[in-house]
């Protein structure tokens, strides 16, 4: 019998993943503030939204 590896992909963490175009500028600031941050590019644009959202009360607070 097979044993079955979990993966960890996005999708199995119910994260839905995309393509975003954004200006060159724009991510080297995005990647400077993310580094001060001790985050990834991509981490620090989902807790960007995310605070978005919930400043905007689309989300409620975790």
């Amino acid at each position: 019998m097979k044993s079955e590896k979990t993966q960890n992909t996005p999708e199995s963490k119910g994260k839905k993943s995309f393509v975003i175009r954004i200006d060159e500028s724009t991510y080297k600031l995005l990647e400077k503030w993310a580094n001060d941050e001790f985050r990834s590019v991509n981490g620090q644009i989902e807790y960007l939204l995310h605070q978005k959202l919930i400043e905007s009360g689309r989300k409620k607070k975790e």
